[in-house]
């Protein structure tokens, strides 16, 4: 399903209108009409299940909304192209990905903007929170923070969690990818992928390119390529460099673009003309930086067979918006605990397999519109989650 309303420029007055109130509201699930209603919603009738579920917690998953809440968590440090703007300015953010949850996953969701950014502290917040909710999806946490935030909330918490600027992103790239692939007649294990930007985003995509199948794989930050022999790494840095540029090639970006077959940015950094010329025949340029891409769309055009962008003006926009509903649904309804790096390429099939045999160079994603997309996401991490439990993991 496509939208095909004429696209308008969007005023000021509009946005604001459309944000003056917050963009959330809670509604009950059953009508509160008479006397009777209210007995049995409220009290007396309440009091019944709360004993209940004090006799047996099981019924919490039942017979409250946690299960099938998500939080949206942020510090406000990194939100959007806007930085750290801190978390009551990031609320509005946050109300628009829990109404995102709603509308595509199905599921309740409500914002938590956190007044502290030591790691610590968040994680004790959301121990103490946790009868209240079902998932966690972290949200706008600057690098090199957001790595252990996420991590020591999985170990703290039996539920899923997942920062969505990482994973999301590095779901609907690999879904991207695995089209773009196919459309130009290569295959993961010979394709060389080249990486701008090492923070959130840049590190995920490396790592789940590498759970597909990926092995040559160059990522580069402000300082030029990562590699092994490179001193000044932080810790996340280090250990992606073992795993990636098995040539150790040195330089900036134009050296590591020479002969490569794929550009993913994932910076705010501008990439010159000359350095994409030099990539191999048939490239791929996915240039996802929100406002400007790193490389002009109809720059890369002259020298790629497929371009991407993150904008919504130009085809192929990755957008976060075909994973994380979906991945959060399944895991729910297939009640896992985590989130894994299985159903997190299980999710990147799904969305790749939309496209069906509508496959060219302007259409490698299903639109953020297709009513399809979610579902079949859910499906696949649902059946992943319980291949993963079967095998124990």
């Amino acid at each position: 399903m496509t939208d095909t309303r004429a696209t308008k420029p969007i005023t000021d007055d509009e946005v604001f209108a459309a944000h003056e109130g917050g963009k959330l509201t809670v509604e009950t699930a059953m009508p509160l009409d008479s006397k009777r209603a209210l007995s049995i919603a409220y009290t007396p009738g309440v009091a019944q299940v709360s004993r209940a579920i004090h006799d047996d917690p099981g019924m919490h998953a039942t017979h409250t909304w946690a299960s099938r809440l998500v939080v949206v968590l942020s510090d406000g440090t990194a939100v959007l192209g806007l930085g750290d703007i801190g978390p009551a300015a990031s609320l509005p953010v946050m109300e628009g990905k829990s109404a995102l949850f709603r509308e595509f996953g199905g599921l309740n969701s409500i914002p938590l903007v956190i007044n502290t950014t030591d790691v610590d502290e968040i994680v004790e917040t959301m121990v103490r929170l946790r009868p209240s909710f079902g998932a966690v999806n972290l949200e706008d946490v600057v690098a090199p923070r957001c790595f252990e935030l996420e991590q020591k909330l999985i170990e703290a918490l039996d539920c899923p969690v997942m920062h969505d600027d990482q994973h999301g992103t590095a779901v609907v790239v690999l879904a991207a990818l695995t089209n773009a692939v196919r459309l130009t007649g290569r295959n993961f294990a010979d394709t060389h992928v080249v990486i701008a930007g090492a923070g959130a985003a840049g590190i995920a995509v490396t790592e789940i390119l590498l759970e597909a199948g990926i092995r040559d794989i160059t990522l580069t930050d402000s300082q030029g390529t990562i590699h092994s022999d490179r001193t000044g790494l932080n810790d996340t840095k280090a250990r992606v460099a073992e795993k990636t540029n098995r040539s150790k090639t040195a330089g900036g970006i134009t050296e590591a673009l020479q002969g490569a077959d794929v550009f993913i940015g994932v910076s705010s950094s501008s990439v010159p003309e000359e350095a994409v010329a030099g990539m191999a025949d048939d490239a791929i340029i996915f240039a996802l930086s929100n406002p400007d891409p790193e490389v002009s769309p109809d720059v890369a055009a002259r020298h790629a067979a497929v371009v991407a962008t993150g904008r919504s003006d130009f085809p192929n926009q990755i957008n976060n918006v075909l994973a994380f509903p979906g991945i959060f649904r399944g895991a729910l309804d297939s009640g896992a605990r985590k989130i894994t790096p299985a159903m997190k390429v299980a999710a990147a099939t799904a969305i790749a397999d939309a496209v069906g045999d509508d496959l060219r160079s302007d259409y490698i994603v299903p639109s953020p519109l297709d009513a399809r997309v979610a579902a079949g996401v859910a499906q696949a991490v649902m059946s992943a989650a319980q291949q993963d439990a079967a095998a124990g993991v």
